[in-house]
């Protein structure tokens, strides 16, 4: 048996089933799509379910993948052990439909003992204790003697979950040798002992469970096989655990490197350097698929592994931000396989530096608490951790629950738990009320009533901007209503409408609905869980009637300007893209009118650059007239053909898919033109961030860029009217008048000093002198804080023992300095605490050293009074 890395036998795998006619896929991102059941893919066959279940066609009936895993349920064994991992990689072999149990088994037995050429006598295997057929190919077509294959229960040898596809699956063990065994006379395969080490299951899919409880043949039946590439590197090079394998040891040893420790030496900080090692991995991988630190979901993964690992370099005795240092090593090792992370490694090292930046921030504060209580607790005999300061912990220094969990464990105390999550309910519960209040507009939702009877509500409005329509239902004060007047508003349902509801980001239409008698006036339309349109207004003429016809129609002008905006928005979300990487995905929008606000997954703000270039990235495609398609179609087959779906929404089985050419296909049931060329152009107004790893750009499109335009250029006319030259000559006019403006202040500058320089003698003949130390107070006229400064220490300069408090108006504000010799503050002269009563009377605050201090206020017509507090703090200080 020959030693292999890590690389060499993923390529070994992939191509010894390409050889059987399996299509290689590159590994899916370890952001599962459209799949709400998981946060992050955690088996091999995870992004392949759609193909299992029948829901999308597969690119072939046989596919081999290996796949980028997340399993974080044992994150806190991870480092205590040298067995878990929270990253690993699962090599797989799959059939749907296509071939089964005799092929799956004998193509594992062939690239096992011919391509890995591990020794047969130490394979065993494992079987479902009915399975005869599995028994038999093993048995006659393999040759293995029945003495190894082991038949095993439903617990160990059977797949299923829930309800549906299902069946016996057959595991591969290989056996280390008995010093490697537990000792025991009956140690076999399934001991918990390291002695038999199952390294590739294959699942025999052929059953599907029901709801009673009974199984039914499949029709078609499928493979799925899951094999640890790391699992089989420890085999392979001989190792007891995956810190030992090829690729991970390379980071290990970088991590030991940077410490400046020894790895097997110590197991406290052992324990610390596999944590390193583990969840730098994990955190690479994730943030090449786009994942960004967070408060909540898969981010908040990706946030506590960065800052457990960020503590542990603390044990470690590592002050400084170090994860970054580690990504090139973590690159270098799999690049070959994921060469996401060459592309990204430089994106990756930003995002992981600006988050431990931020723990590191708070992290030594929130340590130094626990610390403290830690030892108060030691001293009390106490064993628990109370909930109210682990929520703190969390909340105000970002300390994960389970690192302050583990803090303790360590310690040898508990947390109370169930008190933090009552701290946390506490939280969530004065946040939702914060929204009602803020959101306690009757109008602003339509669940605070509940419609009485069936409606069918059809939308027309994607082809038509008008139509008759019956007025079905209205709502008057929330109570069903059979005629409204004028004054009235009210909620109308119609039968047909060609207003679009608010949703997806995009707003609703406004307009009117007329019928013989009167004339409603639309303000918003909503739509109810159920989809029916809900058309929120005021009558505004005559009278309205349950049951009348009535002609409904949008204002067209600002309908037209909502489609320019969403069109752009699918424009921009691509050119962002495109510019900053494909880890940008969209974070949410607001589609009206008058402007488009796009909010995007990105982590630092984006630069002038970077801006303009998404923006004559979009108005390129607008100037190229691209035709705009939309198209409705199963969820699947959109899917199939690349449509981007936004995380987070909700889509039915039909959707619609929006197409700009080549250039962008997204699931999107908002309203856009037909073509780009229609949108005129797209003007960012600005960027700025939202929250943690969100941005967000504000842009304008047609005839509200043009107005946009329109401003500036009657902005920059009035401005060169001002300055009497032309808008061209208007920079270098402005530079001119700031050059001397600058050299008219110097000359200010010096005229004052020159006043202040007449003045010192006037100043200091009104000295006052307590127990040897003079007192110099004294209002100046138009100083600064920095002239105020020098003219305290020339003052100062002409006194041996003293106190000097100045203070001035400058423009409408007041300016106040105190100075004090050594001596005057051996006396017990603060003048931080002077200045501080002293803009207290002209209704401001400031503070200092005992030596200097200033401050500031805003009542100019109080200065005198100021100045005679100041003298009374000074003597009573003295005194």
């Amino acid at each position: 048996m020959r030693k292999m890395g890590v690389n060499e036998l993923r390529e070994k795998y992939l191509s010894f089933f390409e050889s059987k006619g399996h299509l290689r896929l590159k590994s899916f991102s370890l952001v599962p799509e459209n799949d709400p059941s998981i946060l992050l893919i955690n088996a091999g066959m995870t992004p392949l379910k759609p193909y299992f279940t029948g829901e999308v066609k597969p690119p072939r009936t046989r596919v081999t993948t290996c796949q980028k895993c997340i399993r974080t349920a044992d994150i806190e064994r991870v480092g205590k052990t040298s067995r878990h991992g929270t990253f690993f990689e699962m090599l797989g072999n799959f059939s749907f439909g296509d071939y089964f149990k005799k092929e799956a088994i004998t193509w594992a037995w062939e690239f096992v003992t011919q391509v890995l050429e591990l020794p047969q006598d130490r394979l065993w295997v494992s079987i479902y204790n009915d399975d005869d057929e599995a028994f038999e190919i093993w048995n006659k077509e393999v040759g293995l003697p029945a003495e190894r294959i082991v038949r095993m229960g439903k617990e160990d040898n059977f797949w299923e979950h829930g309800t549906g596809p299902c069946g016996p699956c057959s595991e591969i063990y290989y056996d280390r040798g008995p010093e490697k065994g537990c000792g025991k006379t009956d140690c076999k395969v399934g001991c918990d002992c390291d002695r038999y080490i199952e390294f590739w299951n294959l699942v025999f899919t052929q059953f599907s469970k029901e709801k009673d409880g009974s199984y039914s043949k499949l029709e078609k039946k499928n493979i799925d096989t899951g094999m640890g590439l790391e699992r089989l590197a420890c085999i392979m090079q001989g190792v007891d655990s995956l810190f030992e394998i090829d690729t991970v040891k390379n980071i290990l040893n970088e991590v030991c490197r940077i410490s400046g420790t020894n790895y097997g030496v110590n197991p406290k900080i052992d324990v610390s350097i596999r944590v390193i090692t583990d969840h730098i991995r994990s955190t690479t991988m994730m943030i090449s698929d786009g994942i960004l630190p967070s408060n909540e979901g898969r981010g908040y993964v990706l946030r506590r592994l960065l800052r457990r690992a960020a503590r542990h370099g603390k044990l470690l005795g590592l002050d400084k931000p170090f994860l970054a240092d580690l990504v090139d090593t973590v690159v270098e090792v799999s690049k070959d396989a994921y060469p996401e992370l060459e592309e990204k490694r430089e994106y990756i090292k930003k995002v992981i530096s600006i988050e431990e930046e931020r723990f590191n921030l708070t992290i030594d504060q929130g340590l130094l608490i626990l610390d403290e209580y830690i030892d108060k607790m030691k001293k009390s005999n106490s064993k628990v951790i109370p909930g109210e300061l682990v929520f703190k912990l969390h909340d105000t220094y970002g300390f994960p629950l389970d690192l302050t969990r583990e803090i303790a464990q360590e310690n040898g105390f508990t947390v109370d738990e169930e008190g933090f999550e009552k701290e946390m309910e506490i939280q969530k519960t004065k946040a939702r009320e914060a929204l009602k209040k803020k959101d306690s507009s009757a109008w602003s939702t339509s669940s605070s009533f509940k419609l009485e009877g069936t409606f069918e509500s059809a939308f027309c409005g994607y082809e038509h901007y008008n139509c008759e329509s019956e007025i079905l239902y209205i709502l008057k004060d929330y109570q069903e209503a059979e005629a409204i007047s004028e004054g009235d508003s009210a909620i109308i349902i119609l039968g047909m409408t060609p207003f679009y509801a608010e949703s997806g980001g995009q707003v609703g239409d406004t307009g009117e609905i007329e019928t013989a008698t009167g004339l409603f006036k639309v303000e918003d339309c909503k739509k109810t869980s159920d989809g029916i349109h809900l058309h929120y207004g005021k009558v505004i003429r005559g009278y309205i009637e349950k049951k009348q016809k009535g002609s409904a129609r949008i204002h067209v002008r600002r309908r037209e300007s909502i489609e320019r905006n969403h069109t752009a928005t699918h424009l921009l979300h691509k050119a962002l893209r495109k510019v900053l990487g494909e880890h940008v995905m969209q974070a949410g929008s607001l589609v009206e009118a008058e402007r488009l606000r796009f909010d995007f997954s990105h982590f630092e703000p984006v630069s002038e650059e970077d801006l303009r270039r998404v923006e004559d990235e979009v108005n390129s495609r607008i100037l190229s007239e691209i035709p705009v398609e939309i198209e409705e179609m199963g969820i699947n087959e959109a899917k199939s053909m690349g449509a981007m779906a936004l995380f987070g929404e909700k889509y039915g089985d039909r959707v619609r898919v929006v197409k700009i050419g080549d250039y962008s296909m997204e699931l999107c049931g908002g309203t856009h033109v037909k073509s780009t060329g229609k949108i005129g152009q797209i003007k960012i107004l600005y960027e700025t961030g939202v929250a943690a790893g969100t941005r967000r750009i504000e842009a304008v499109t047609g005839y509200y860029a043009l107005d946009y335009h329109r401003e500036r250029e009657i902005l920059l006319k009035n401005i060169s009217d001002l300055l009497k030259t032309s808008p061209q000559d208007s920079i270098r006019k402005i530079d001119g008048l700031i050059a001397e403006l600058k050299s008219a202040n110097k000359k200010i500058e010096q005229l004052q000093a020159k006043l202040v320089t007449a003045r010192i003698d006037e100043i200091l003949s009104h000295a006052l002198e307590i127990n040897g130390i003079s007192i110099i107070s004294a209002k100046l006229e138009g100083m600064d804080m920095d002239a105020l400064r020098n003219t305290a220490d020339v003052l100062k300069g002409k006194v041996s023992d003293g106190v000097i408090i100045l203070a001035s108006d400058y423009g409408e504000k007041v300016n106040i300095v105190a100075a004090a010799t050594a001596n005057a503050v051996k006396a017990g002269i603060h003048a931080g605490n002077i200045v501080k009563e002293a803009a207290k009377v002209v209704g401001g605050g400031g503070g200092g050293r005992p030596d200097m201090a200033q401050a500031g206020g805003k009542d100019v017509t109080k200065i005198e009074d100021a100045l005679k507090r100041a003298v009374e703090i000074v003597k009573d200080q003295l005194n």
